[in-house]
């Protein structure tokens, strides 16, 4: 089945997604921190914490993350989680590179980072003890696809835990939110980048994209149970844990 959001590329209507957002965050590497952490006022942070902590009860030994980016969220699985191995996997080999640089500068020898297909993962079935991803499966060309091979490389009684960027459901932000996302974040974008539509696909890849209930049964379709989402900030992020 296809959804609304794999249809919202950066670029162009002609050509893969797959493609053009490889392009897009090798092009906006350098300064996406910096545009992530003001545009967010640094409440990504408690987010991935929470997402994180909610892997602790399960001590998985080898955690694979999908779609790194700059590795923020594989930074956090080291500290909390503290397991055997971490894999990063993206297919943004730029952003990847901020991401080892980063490890390089705080002696993190544990985390390694492969450039990898999300439809198409080179890693054996049952691989790693728990999945996660934050902010980056509203990015996947074939969605289901992509949460199938997650299903595949997760090993039985694993988990998966995904954060992503959602439209808000709440009084205030509901309200304040799409002027925010129209106006905003594309005028933060431009000063911190030449980039100007990478910075007006990301609020609408967040538009396009199927979230609470919705989200839910598509987890279950390719196979996960137990799955539950929690809306955070008013909806302007939704937290999903699954079990394969």
């Amino acid at each position: 089945m296809a959804y609304k959001h794999e249809e919202v590329k950066p670029y162009s209507s002609e050509g893969k997604k797959r493609e053009q957002v490889e392009a897009m965050f090798d092009n906006i590497a350098n300064e996406y921190d910096r545009f992530n952490y003001l545009a967010s006022f640094n409440i990504d942070r408690i987010w991935r914490k929470r997402a994180i902590s909610s892997l602790k009860p399960f001590a998985p030994r080898n955690v694979l993350d999908i779609a790194t980016g700059t590795g923020d969220l594989a930074l956090l699985i080291e500290k909390i989680l503290k397991p055997e191995s971490i894999t990063g996997c993206d297919i943004s080999e730029g952003m990847m590179q901020v991401a080892r640089e980063k490890c390089r500068r705080r002696g993190i020898m544990n985390i390694r980072f492969e450039k990898e297909d999300s439809t198409a993962l080179s890693y054996p079935d049952d691989s790693f003890d728990a999945l996660t991803s934050s902010f980056g499966v509203r990015n996947f060309q074939e969605l289901e696809k992509a949460l199938g091979e997650m299903y595949r490389v997760l090993r039985p009684e694993g988990h998966l835990v995904i954060l992503e960027l959602s439209s808000p459901t709440k009084f205030p932000m509901k309200q304040l939110f799409p002027v925010y996302a129209k106006y905003v974040m594309p005028t933060l974008g431009r000063l911190f980048s030449k980039d100007a539509k990478a910075y007006r696909y990301l609020p609408e890849s967040i538009a396009a994209f199927p979230q609470g209930e919705v989200m839910q049964d598509i987890l279950e379709k390719v196979g996960f149970s137990k799955v539950e989402f929690r809306r955070y900030t008013g909806g302007i992020c939704t937290f999903y844990l699954a079990t394969k």
